[in-house]
């Protein structure tokens, strides 16, 4: 059974890379615009409506996790929450700390995994508007957005 849980956790989490991108390709570049256009854009302050979208999917994976705990015919889905929350987790150190610092730290990525996926952020975000972005990824990017080398 610990084995099925963890595979629910992982297969989730890998699920959640694909729903990230669909979320932000065709909501937040969608018709959820509004929300996450600061993050295109400066702005002042810490927080930035772009951060309802992480209180939209904690309440989903909270929820899921209540629900499976409270009802043992759905025990699943306390693990599913699971793989949410973990992906959440992930896609908070990477977006907002690693790409964005939103939290001060020294961090250089030396991995060519990082320095893909970091650049491929920036490429997404050189795009201010709804329209023209590409990479809408957060931990997979295509081996195209691979960094130059500089001379």
């Amino acid at each position: 059974m610990f084995l099925i849980k963890v595979a629910i956790v992982a297969g989730t989490f890998c699920f959640m890379e694909f729903m990230a991108w669909f979320s932000h390709k065709y909501i937040m570049h969608g018709f959820g615009w509004n929300w996450h256009k600061d993050h295109h854009n400066h702005h002042k302050g810490f927080f930035e409506k772009n951060d309802y979208y992480a209180i939209v999917f904690s309440i989903v994976a909270a929820s899921t996790i209540i629900y499976g705990d409270l009802n043992p015919d759905f025990w699943y889905l306390t693990w599913i929450g699971a793989g949410v929350t973990c992906y959440g987790v992930a896609y908070f150190v990477f977006h907002d700390i690693i790409v964005h610092r939103r939290v001060k730290i020294k961090f250089v990525a030396k991995n060519k995994y990082l320095k893909r996926i970091i650049n491929a952020h920036y490429v997404h975000h050189r795009v201010h508007t709804k329209e023209g972005a590409e990479a809408f990824g957060f931990l997979y990017a295509p081996p195209k957005y691979e960094p130059k080398k500089r001379d």
